[in-house]
């Protein structure tokens, strides 16, 4: 079995909320759930795969933690891993940069040779810019808290579905 690592960045709590429902899902004794404030590259390169969740911050900025860890990850060889992303943002208040805290982790992973899966669509969500669309599609799936907290569960559910044949 894949050795399975999900790295997340929470300023507010909802982004570890939501981490804490993707390895409730997977199951706790399959996946190792870290704060990135706590994690080094040598922890993220000791996976086989990698679930990345973040949210977006201001006028498109990443979380803190993982603005603090980015240039870090210019270390990281991720070839051959399988990166699955989860990205938070608030689609109606800040429509112009929805979830681009993902978008630019995705193209960092991408740069380090990382196969990404777990694309979700853009139907039923409200924005009118995001660096996470790639090829019509978000980079990873997209949760909204502050107008959509009634749909994180099931979206995570069906997310699930998808990535965990490709992760195991």
């Amino acid at each position: 079995m894949k050795k399975i690592g999900l790295f997340w960045g929470s300023q507010t709590g909802n982004t570890e909320n939501a981490a804490d429902l993707i390895v409730g899902a997977l199951g706790y004794e399959t996946v190792d759930s870290y704060n990135i404030s706590h994690a080094t590259v040598d922890t993220l390169a000791g996976y086989d795969a990698l679930i990345i969740g973040t949210s977006t911050w201001g006028a498109g900025e990443l979380q803190d933690d993982w603005y603090n860890f980015f240039s870090s990850l210019d270390s990281l060889d991720c070839t051959g891993k399988t990166v699955a992303f989860f990205g938070l943002g608030d689609q109606l208040s800040y429509g112009d940069y929805f979830l681009d805290g993902m978008g630019m982790l995705y193209e960092k992973f991408i740069e380090r040779g990382a196969k990404v899966t777990g694309s979700w669509p853009v139907d039923g969500y409200e924005y009118s810019c995001s660096k996470a669309v790639v090829h019509g599609s978000f980079a990873g799936l997209a949760l909204d808290a502050d107008n959509q907290d009634h749909l994180t569960a099931s979206r995570i559910q069906q997310w699930i579905k998808q990535i965990k044949p490709v992760l195991f």
